[in-house]
């Protein structure tokens, strides 16, 4: 993001050199010319001050034109000296201000008075959905970042791109398998619903469903299904704005409750038809895996446990010790089957430019990813993005068009190896016999690449298209539409052959299973919107008002095959010999809204912003179907008073603040309607129906209130930018489902609960630009949040099934456990506080110690540097939190375990973290085992720092003109600092693949 603006230009003394070549030719004056063109070219010493006309300004560069090395530093007071001849022009260059253009004409001193550049900063105009503001001027929390950072990192999912950096936006990867999806909060979680807290996202204008498209019986591998997110392509985005506070969001009503994410994609440029080319190849690993315990470490442990269950012989399917399998063989799973390298490649295409009327831009692109599971497992993705813009010549009418089309293909194992890599044993058997078959090792164990034969495929085709129309009917008064499209049409399959099985099971096709899932997704959108803008004295006042009308169609079917004549025939459900169809559903959303906007500015001082929208929605009962969501926003400009208007050391100021309510209706569609389903049960050949949902006339919005006070301030013509917030969001009208007796045949009803969930926290921004020169630059960016949840009223909570899940005055994220005491040095056994005194650990009444998983604090620092043509890219992300470490029961049987469990109890007077081994016989070991995973014991501190992303790019210094060439090394997740022992600090969800490391190098050309 360029925040400021250097003019260079300036005229040679041509003249005077002419004149001394031509007065070289007479010669008459031979000799008075020859001196004179030798004085011209005479260096001499120049000195004087750099001011900005009051004040002196100090680290100004100041240097010679076209003259390499020839740089200076004015020094505190302002002061400067250069060597130079008279006919030579001075470059005088400071952050802040316009580039000076200074002939020297044989003078000695120069006193140089820099003008302010008035494109810094506060001058960026920053996308706030339905209009732009002034970064000066808004009155609302927005974050951004651009292109600049986003082309940076080799990442294929926009959520990736948001990483630690921007505040007050926390956002998890929640695999890293390929097409996985990510967790994203806003200020934190504002519904009890996990599925209620996802943002709103708007592409060139048009909402884009977040809504998980897989089901839980195709894609087993995601821990939270495929994110229809990963069809957009990141290289296609211009930037990203998140709005966060009710200011910001209220515009959007019900759809804001949980932030806002505005992506807007490339547009064209007016000039030369350019051409961009871009290429690049990585290749990725698991950031961090647990260290298990080696064969020697295992045995011992095993037969440990034997002997500490006084067992004298080992059972004859205790394969791993009774010398069925050799136990001195090692294999490292996680290294075996978690540990390939995968490899990336991308291909990217750009045509750009136009007229001063019509401008466009047409891209296309290939990606293409392996696994680090072993097999032949894929993931790509292809599209094209093209953009149109055209004005008429008096520029009252205005038409843009922007749409892309995207493809994804996923081919990936249904089941994740992870889990299997950690807990086999180190001295399990090889995968392949000799002769390169599966071996089963007389079927002593399941063999882990089994599941290589069960395979999940995806292939998605995603349309967007908008298009916005504008005519200024006359001066100051604009009228535009906008008209969005969406389709998406994916289909998922996974299946199960009989190949799987142990051939001594002698499986055949008849056992073999295929699920099927395909979701069709498509709305349109009509905006129409007319706006006055209009300057009054010495304040201007802009009004917006506009309409939403939007409709969505979902078709869904999901079903299963079981029993083929020949495997051969597994993906043809036609073949199958029983079919089941689990859903088959289409469901209609339709949703219509007014807005509107108010903004008063007066002096460039004083700003009141007003927003408003009334809502309607299909997804509430009769009663409730529409509601009015609005906020208020103030901000004064306090540097701008004339008692700050010569302040050497403030260049900016401004304070802001809000108040509004925004709402949410994320709780799928006819909830509030009594449903039916089919039974399965056939009467009289008849289908049966039976009821699913009861109806609740009174199902209305969910409501959340913000309030925010925020300061900036810009320091020494904005070399030093600070931002302070702090929020305080509330909840209310929780769309919950109620609990209702067994008697009525419904586990619960949906309505709404009078719950209340607050969020409140502290956001810092701090950016920098420490060293702005000719050739040297160096900027950091650092954000940092404090944030808190609390539940603050549930009424009749402890009678309510939520009784054992979440506690009044504490976070939604947290867990009751079992106050774990230690180990009992005489027994061995894990001991657990008896909160109840009836000598008995039990649930509920022992588990109710309290543990607030949210991170404490969390953000990004982000350094830019630069030094002629190399661009030096990087960002720490950080986070202080608690989480569960790496699960440990099971000690002694057969499963391999965490190496710090080599430490456990062995006889009566050892004082050990770690119980006693057990191969299975002692029950209150296994009872321990179970409690400690449920226990305060299980929490460790998992802060960590992390090298998120790095980039090191060169452009190359070519001498043929219009062709530029780009040489790119990246990285991402690439170092991680933490005390958390037991794997990736970030992503903690057991089962499932880790992020990856990921290593990028790409070559980009443009002409």
């Amino acid at each position: 993001m360029n925040y400021f603006s250097f003019y260079k230009g300036g005229k040679e003394l041509y003249c005077l050199i002419f004149m001394g070549i031509i007065s070289c030719i007479s010669p008459i004056y031979a000799k008075k010319n020859t001196c004179l063109s030798s004085s011209l070219f005479q260096q001499h010493a120049i000195h004087g001050a750099v001011t900005d006309g009051t004040s002196p300004l100090p680290g100004v560069t100041i240097s010679v034109k076209n003259k390499l090395n020839s740089a200076v530093i004015s020094d505190y007071n302002g002061q400067y000296s250069i060597t130079a001849s008279p006919s030579d022009t001075l470059i005088v260059s400071f952050i802040g201000f316009k580039t000076a253009l200074i002939t020297v004409k044989g003078r000695t001193l120069l006193n140089i008075i820099l003008q302010y550049d008035t494109t810094v900063l506060q001058e960026v105009r920053v996308n706030a959905g339905y209009y732009s503001v002034k970064e000066s001027e808004r009155t609302g929390s927005i974050a951004r970042i651009t292109s600049k950072e986003i082309e940076n990192q080799p990442v294929t999912n926009v959520m990736a791109t948001m990483q630690g950096r921007m505040a007050g936006v926390n956002i998890t990867q929640r695999t890293g398998i390929p097409g996985g999806s990510f967790d994203i909060k806003i200020r934190g979680q504002n519904s009890i619903r996990a599925d209620g807290n996802s943002p709103l996202y708007i592409i060139d204008g048009v909402p884009y469903s977040s809504d998980i498209i897989s089901s839980s019986l195709t894609a087993t591998a995601f821990p939270s299904g495929v994110n229809p997110l990963n069809n957009i392509n990141p290289d296609n985005i211009e930037s990203i704005e998140v709005l966060k506070d009710a200011d910001a969001t209220s515009i959007y009503g019900s759809r804001g409750a949980n932030g806002v994410v505005l992506i807007t994609t490339k547009k064209g440029k007016k000039g030369k038809t350019s051409f961009n080319l871009l290429a690049s190849t990585g290749f990725g690993n698991v950031t961090k895996l647990p260290k298990l315990m080696n064969t020697e470490q295992y045995i011992k442990m095993r037969k440990q446990a034997f002997i500490n269950d006084g067992l004298t012989e080992y059972g004859p399917y205790d394969y791993d010790v009774n010398g069925t399998w050799d136990q001195n063989r090692y294999t490292d799973w996680q290294k075996e089957l978690l540990g390939r390298t995968s490899q990336t490649s991308d291909f990217q295409g750009t045509v750009n430019g136009g007229s001063e009327n019509t401008q466009f831009l047409i891209s296309g692109n290939f990606h293409r990813e392996t696994t680090v599971f072993p097999g032949e497992f894929f993931y790509k993705r292809g599209g094209g993005h093209i953009n149109l813009n055209h004005h008429s010549d008096d520029n009252k009418f205005k038409i843009s068009f922007s749409g892309s089309y995207n493809v994804q293909d996923n081919n990936q194992p249904s089941f994740d190896f992870t889990n299997e890599a950690r807990y086999l044993a180190p001295n399990a058997p090889a995968v392949y016999t000799s002769d390169g078959q599966l071996n089963w090792e007389n079927s002593t164990w399941e063999n882990p690449l089994r599941n290589l034969e069960s395979k999940y495929e995806s292939k998605t085709n995603d349309l967007l298209a908008n298009t916005l129309i504008s005519y200024e009917i006359w001066k100051d008064l604009t009228i535009k539409s906008s008209f969005g499209f969406t389709s998406l049409d994916t289909k998922e399959t996974r299946i199960i052959p009989s190949t799987m099985a142990d051939p001594a099971y002698e499986a055949t096709s008849d056992d073999s299973a295929i699920f099927l899932n395909d979701t069709k997704r498509s709305s349109w959108i009509i905006e129409p919107q007319i706006n006055w803008s209009k300057n009054l004295g010495a304040g201007k006042i802009d009004i917006l008002a506009g309409a939403t009308f939007q409709s969505q169609k979902t078709e869904r079917i999901n079903l299963s095959g079981i029993g083929f004549t020949s495997n051969s025939l597994i993906y043809n459900i036609a073949a199958a010999k029983n079919i089941r169809i689990y859903t088959d559903d289409e469901t209609l959303y339709k949703y219509q809204a007014f807005f509107g906007r108010l903004n008063y500015n007066w002096k460039q001082r004083y700003i009141v912003n007003l927003t408003g929208r009334r809502d309607g929605s299909s997804r509430f009962g009769p009663r409730n179907q529409f509601a009015n969501f609005g906020a208020a926003g103030i901000a004064w400009i306090f540097s701008k008073e004339t008692f700050l208007e010569n302040n050497r050391w403030l260049s900016y100021g401004k304070i802001r603040s809000s108040y509004g309510i925004t709402g949410s209706d994320q709780i799928g569609d006819y909830m509030f309607l009594d449903t039916y389903t089919t039974s399965g049960k056939i009467y009289n050949g008849v289908t049966g129906v039976q009821p699913t949902r009861l109806f609740n006339r009174d199902f209305g919005w969910e409501t959340n209130k913000k309030i925010e006070l925020a300061l900036e301030l810009g320091f020494l013509h904005d070399r030093i930018y600070v931002t302070g917030a702090i929020y305080k969001n509330r909840s209310s009208n929780q769309l919950v489902g109620i609990p209702l007796p067994a008697t009525t045949g419904f586990t619960s009803l949906q309505s709404n609960l009078d719950a209340v969930v607050e969020n409140t926290g502290l956001e810092l921004t701090l950016r920098t630009v420490n060293i702005s020169g000719k050739s040297f630059n160096w900027s950091t960016n650092l954000n940092l949040t404090f944030a808190k949840n609390k539940l603050v009223d549930f009424p009749s909570l402890q009678t309510s099934t939520y009784s054992q899940q979440y506690r009044i005055g504490q976070p939604l994220n947290i867990n009751l456990l079992y106050n774990f005491k230690g180990v009992n040095p005489q027994t061995g056994i894990y001991e657990f506080e008896d909160l109840n005194d009836d000598g008995r650990i039990t649930f509920p009444d022992d588990r109710q110690a309290v543990v607030d998983l949210n991170p404490k604090y969390y953000g990004g620092i982000q350094n830019q540097i630069s030094y002629k043509n190399l661009n030096l890219d990087f960002l720490f992300q950080f986070s202080k939190q608690k989480n569960r470490s790496y699960p440990v029961s099971g000690a002694g049987q057969m499963l391999n375990q965490i190496d710090r469990l080599t430490d456990s109890w062995m006889q009566p007077g050892d004082n050990s973290f770690h119980q006693i081994y057990t191969t299975g016989y002692n029950n209150d070991a296994l009872n321990a085992d179970s409690l400690y995973s449920q226990s305060t014991g299980a929490i460790t501190d998992a802060s960590f720092i992390r090298l998120k992303n790095i980039s090191l790019t060169y452009d190359l210094p070519l001498s043929l003109k219009g062709l530029k060439c780009k040489i790119m090394l990246q990285g991402q997740n690439l170092l991680t600092f933490t005390k958390y022992k037991d794997g990736d600090p970030e992503f903690i969800s057991y089962g499932y693949l880790p992020p990856l490391k990921v290593i990028n190098t790409g070559i980009q050309l443009t002409f």
